[in-house]
């Protein structure tokens, strides 16, 4: 099993994953060095922290409020954390809508809290769309395909 594999298992509770486009990743960006090259960018699997890290220097942007920013609008992000349905594409049509970068984390089924966060371990993906907007996503592991 390779690690977003794992990760999407929820066996990496503590990862994040974070996929930059080609399209707004720099060509000799260190990133394309330490993650996995996908047919349209990098995807890596890393630890929290580093990951966190390297979501700001792939992007400029604080993770955390990224994610936060996202929350406002429900979005459907692929289960490969590497594509995304923009939300806002039927009222933009003639604006390109192709994701330029993903931050998605998992949290362990807390039954306390209750929906879906019961249900098992709980999958959170935000998504930055080529037309300037940020989506949100997040599913049950293991209900998705």
């Amino acid at each position: 099993m390779d690690t977003l594999e794992a990760f999407l298992a929820g066996d990496r509770l503590d990862d994040v994953v974070l996929f930059i486009s080609d399209a707004y990743l720099e060509d000799d960006s260190r990133l394309r060095s330490v993650g996995v090259e996908t047919d349209a960018g990098v995807r890596l699997v890393l630890d929290g922290e580093k990951g966190r890290s390297a979501f700001q220097a792939g992007t400029g942007m604080d993770a955390m409020a990224f994610a936060k920013e996202a929350m406002g609008n429900d979005g459907s992000i692929a289960r490969t954390l590497d594509a995304g349905e923009c939300p806002f594409a039927d009222a933009e049509p003639d604006v390109e809508h192709t994701v330029r970068f993903v931050f998605a984390f998992a949290e362990a089924q807390n039954e306390e809290v209750g929906g879906i966060y019961a249900d098992g371990d709980v999958v959170h993906a935000y998504a930055h769309c080529a037309c300037g907007e940020s989506y949100s996503d997040r599913w049950v592991v293991g209900e998705r395909a």
